[in-house]
């Protein structure tokens, strides 16, 4: 059926049912022409009654797009940031920073509804001229289609705009320490600790140097045996190792206690060198603690102050924790000393599981780390898996020989 040019068009399919099309007008990112189709059952006059008030409605969206009831990006991103999501506080916090950014970019005035595929796309390339790192790229584009999906799950918006789509490209491999380079690192710490031992003297302050010593060998020691993430190390107790076993139940997010990042409590056994300079790292510290409180000006003093908790501390007495962030600066002041000034606490993680999937252990490395599912270490250390395929080599050596 003939009708005025952008009024829509009606068709026909079988008796008593029509097809009614109308333009929207074209995308506001790709530019291609938009339309929507409608079925209506009855007459000729019902499909061209229902064309004219779609083609109306249709006219407002091409010539006034202000009359579209929509939220718009950034509006989207402050309700999804405000919904209680149970996040950590360290999640809360990087998601609070890339969502302030997002808001600030021109991304934040376009309509929810209106973010289609290219749009993201779009987005990225522009943040990569501007030399933003990859990670980051990839952390915005997931904020974005977090918030977006959420508000579809919740029915702000009526469809998810980037259904279909694929996620941002993921980051290289993780970046580790090699074992040499950690065992220089251990080396040094024990040089440092030899050091502070020869040159103390009666001095508060030679006592504080050996203190930082022997907690910076043990936190390197611990770091490169374990792989547990620096909250965790920073949070560990004194009564956490049994035997040569180590559970590691709490860590810190935004240096406030709580639960493993999983979630999950893992034990897991150190070894035996490790062990054994956790127990006579603490007795060396005990005692010191005990022989200060003996030497106390105030009589009445002596030994009212236990021995803290807290396995790494800046006190002598242990009472209070030390915090992730510190325990981060003691290593990279270990490691520019050493000369190896590209590597942070976290890398030694990276080591670990390297080396534990290089060799194949697989559930090891998952246990180890303290990942929730397998598939995860094998996602993110793949590149490290040994390579089963020297008899294949062989065949196509001799074939082509």
């Amino acid at each position: 059926m003939r009708s005025a040019r952008g009024s829509g068009s009606v068709r026909q399919r079988r008796p008593g049912v029509w097809e009614v099309r109308v333009a929207l007008g074209p995308d506001p990112v790709s530019g291609r022409s938009r339309r929507r189709s409608i079925t209506v059952h009855g007459g000729a006059d019902d499909a061209v009654a229902a064309r004219a008030r779609w083609a109306d409605a249709a006219g407002l969206l091409r010539h006034d797009p202000r009359l579209r009831p929509a939220i718009t990006v950034g509006e989207l991103l402050a309700q999804w940031l405000a919904t209680d999501h149970g996040w950590r506080p360290a999640t809360q916090a990087g998601y609070r920073s890339t969502v302030g950014f997002l808001r600030r970019d021109r991304l934040a005035a376009r309509r929810a509804t209106d973010v289609s595929p290219p749009v993201p796309r779009a987005a990225c390339s522009a943040w990569r001229a501007a030399g933003v790192p990859e990670p980051t790229v990839s952390a915005r584009v997931r904020v974005l289609r977090s918030a977006l999906g959420h508000a579809y799950a919740e029915g702000v918006i009526d469809r998810f705009p980037l259904a279909g789509t694929r996620g941002p490209r993921q980051p290289g491999s993780r970046l580790h320490a090699p074992v040499d380079v950690v065992r220089a690192l251990i080396r040094h710490a024990e040089d440092d600790v030899v050091v502070a031992t020869e040159a103390r003297d009666a001095s508060p302050a030679a006592a504080r140097r050996l203190h930082r010593a022997q907690q910076v060998l043990l936190l390197v020691r611990l770091a490169a045996d374990t792989g547990a993430r620096r909250g965790e190390l920073a949070c560990l107790q004194l009564d956490d190792l049994d035997g040569d076993v180590l559970t590691i139940a709490r860590a810190a997010s935004c240096e406030v206690v709580g639960p493993t990042k999983t979630g999950r409590i893992r034990r897991l056994t150190l070894g035996a060198t490790t062990a054994d300079l956790w127990r006579s790292m603490v007795a060396t510290w005990q005692a010191a603690d005990r022989r200060a409180d003996e030497s106390a000006t105030n009589p009445a003093s002596a030994g009212a102050s236990p021995f803290g908790p807290w396995l790494f501390s800046r006190r002598p007495d242990h009472r209070t924790r030390l915090t992730a962030g510190c325990a981060g600066h003691w290593f990279a002041d270990l490691a520019h000393r050493a000369g190896h000034v590209d590597v942070t606490l976290h890398r030694l993680r990276h080591t670990v599981a390297t080396v534990l999937v290089g060799q194949g252990d697989i559930l090891q490395a998952q246990q180890r780390l303290g990942h929730r599912d397998a598939s995860t270490t094998l996602r993110i250390y793949s590149h490290a898996l040994p390579l089963t395929d020297s008899d294949a080599a062989a065949r196509l050596d001799e074939l082509y020989r």
